[in-house]
């Protein structure tokens, strides 16, 4: 029984009950049951919100995903190994990807970026800290 049909079901008890709601006690459970339905209804209402907000998060969730993979692919065709600026590859190829990686100092993730990259600092996607691209000494090709 959802909040709604708990909210209706006190509110058919009261009438059940054949309570006066010409008396104080009447007067009170009864807008108790309506404060009750009210919220209810603001309820699912907020559910209803929830659950299409939940799924236009996951459809921009998988087109940001198919972005990232056309933005950071290895731009190398003779390559035959994975991707080469991917986690999971653990290919020891000679591909001539412009794709550097280094460890973020805060969290630990790996960082990939490119070689040819303007920018002094890049930011760790997984903490947001900014690491400055002079201080790296351990930066893998």
């Amino acid at each position: 029984m959802n909040i709604s049909e708990k909210a209706a079901y006190l509110k058919g008890l009261m009438e059940g009950m054949k309570i006066d709601d010409s008396t104080n006690e009447g007067k009170l459970f009864k807008a108790i049951a309506d404060l009750l339905e009210d919220i209810s209804l603001s309820v699912l209402d907020l559910e209803d919100g929830q659950s299409y907000l939940e799924e236009y998060i996951d459809e921009l969730d998988a087109d940001l995903g198919e972005v990232e993979r056309d933005v950071y692919e290895c731009e190398d065709d003779d390559c035959d190994c994975c991707d080469c600026c991917d986690d999971d590859c653990d290919c020891d190829c000679d591909c001539d990807c412009d794709c550097f990686a280094t460890v973020c100092p805060t969290c630990g993730e790996e960082v990939y970026f490119d070689a040819d990259t303007e920018d002094d600092v890049i930011i760790c996607p997984s903490c947001n800290t900014e690491i400055e691209l002079e201080d790296i000494e351990d930066i893998e090709e």
